[in-house]
C-alpha cells in the first residue's frame, strides 16, 4: 500500500514533552477520503492516553479526536463526499460492521471493539491509528461527518467527543420539555450538556463545587444553579430531578446526586474518574433508581447532533492555541484553567520547523 509521510505532533514517552514528528498515512482507498484538517480539540483522554495514564498507550502516540478539516482526496467508490467539502471525524475510525450493534448502527458499542482514531490497531499499515494532532487524515466515508456550514468551524472541533458524549444519552434518556435535568460539574462535557439539554426544552439544574462558575452556568442555558458543596442547597432537590448527567472524572460522592433522583430517574456517568465510586444500595432501591453509563454516539448519532448544533446554532466555548503550546494546555487542563475547551489551529503546524 502507498503511504505519505505526514507532519504530526506526538509523544514517544509517557514522561515526555509532545513534539513534531512526521508519522504515515495510508493513499486513500476505494472507499476512503484524505481529510486536510484544519482545528482539533484537546480532550481530556487525549492526556489520559499521552501519559499512559489509562496504561494501555503504545508509543508513538499522536493523540486528538475531535477533528474538523476540508476533504482534499476521495477514493473511487465514495458516495457521500467530494473534495472540498467541509468533514469531520470523532473517536472511532472503524468498527467490524458484522455484530449485533454494529448492524444495529451502534457502531460505539462494537463487540469485538471498534477502532479509535488514536492508539488502534491500524489493519491497513499494521501498528497504530494516529490522531488528529497531524496535518491529514484518511478515514473510510463510513466514518466521516459532515460539518454544517453556519458552524464557527474552531467551536465545531469539541462537538465531536464532548458534544456527542452528551447528546447521546440526554438523547437516549429523553431529555425534553417537562423533564427536570441535574448536570453535575462544568467542564469539556458539562458545558456542552447545559447547552444541549436546554436546547432540548429540558428545565436545566447545574451542580458545581466552583462559586466562581456559578454566573458563567447561568450564560450558558442553566435554570438553577446550585453549589454541591452546600448540603442546605443540596437538600432542597432531594428526589426532584428526572435524570442527571455525571461529567466529573474526579472521586465524588455518588450518593449525593442519586439521592437528587425521582422515581425511576437515573444517573448517567460520562466522566470517567480512575478510582471506583462506591454506591449504597438505598440510593437505588428505594426510589427505584438506576445508575448508568454512556460513551460516545453512533456515527448517525453525531451527524443528527451536528446537525441539532447547526439548528439551534449551538459550539463549544474555546481557546484557540497553537500547537507549539500543546504542553502548557496539557498542564493548564490538569488545572481545569480552560473555558471550556482547547482547540488547535493546524495551521501552525505547518509553520513547525522540525
Amino acid at each position: 500500500m502507498d503511504v505519505k509521510n505526514v507532519r504530526a505532533f506526538g509523544t514517544e514517552a509517557a514522561e515526555a514533552p509532545l513534539k513534531s514528528m512526521n508519522i504515515q498515512r495510508r493513499s486513500v482507498t476505494p472507499h476512503d477520503v484524505e481529510i486536510e484538517i484544519l482545528f482539533c480539540g484537546i480532550c481530556h483522554s487525549d492526556l489520559h492516553t499521552a501519559r499512559n495514564e489509562w496504561h494501555g498507550t503504545i508509543y508513538p502516540v499522536v493523540p486528538g479526536h475531535e477533528i474538523v478539516g476540508r476533504i482534499t482526496r476521495v477514493g473511487a467508490h465514495v458516495k457521500k463526499f467530494k473534495a472540498g467539502d467541509l468533514a469531520a471525524v470523532g473517536c472511532m475510525v472503524d468498527s467490524c460492521r458484522e455484530c449485533e450493534y454494529c448492524k444495529d448502527g451502534l457502531e460505539q458499542y462494537c463487540e469485538p471493539g471498534n477502532i479509535l482514531t488514536y492508539n488502534s490497531p491500524d489493519k491497513h499499515l499494521g501498528g497504530q491509528t494516529y490522531g488528529g494532532y497531524s496535518e491529514s487524515i484518511v478515514v473510510d466515508e463510513h466514518f466521516v461527518l459532515r460539518v454544517p456550514e453556519n458552524l464557527d468551524l474552531a467551536a465545531t472541533a469539541p462537538l465531536l467527543c464532548a458534544g456527542i458524549t452528551t447528546y447521546s444519552p440526554l438523547k437516549h434518556w429523553q431529555v425534553g420539555p417537562g423533564k427536570k435535568v441535574g448536570i453535575v460539574g462544568i467542564g469539556g462535557l458539562g458545558h456542552m450538556a447545559i447547552k444541549l439539554a436546554k436546547a432540548m426544552g429540558a428545565h436545566v439544574v447545574v451542580f458545581t463545587t466552583s462559586e466562581s462558575k456559578k454566573e458563567d452556568a447561568k450564560r450558558l442555558g442553566a435554570d438553577e444553579v446550585v453549589l454541591s458543596t452546600d448540603p442546605d442547597q443540596m437538600a432542597k432537590y432531594a428526589k426532584s430531578l428526572h435524570f442527571v448527567l455525571d461529567n466529573v472524572s474526579a472521586t465524588h460522592d455518588m450518593d449525593a446526586y442519586l439521592n437528587l433522583l425521582k422515581v425511576d430517574g437515573t444517573l448517567a456517568l460520562v466522566g470517567a474518574p480512575e478510582h471506583p465510586l462506591p454506591v449504597a444500595a438505598f440510593s437505588l432501591i428505594p426510589a427505584r433508581r438506576s445508575f448508568a453509563g454512556s460513551t460516545i454516539g453512533s456515527i448517525a448519532e453525531t451527524q443528527e447532533m451536528l446537525d441539532f448544533c447547526s439548528k439551534h446554532n449551538i459550539t463549544a466555548d474555546i481557546e484557540l492555541i497553537n500547537i507549539q503550546q500543546v504542553n502548557e494546555a496539557y498542564e493548564r487542563l490538569l488545572k481545569g484553567d480552560v473555558r471550556y475547551r482547547f482547540v488547535i489551529d493546524m495551521a501552525s503546524l505547518k509553520n513547525q520547523h522540525n
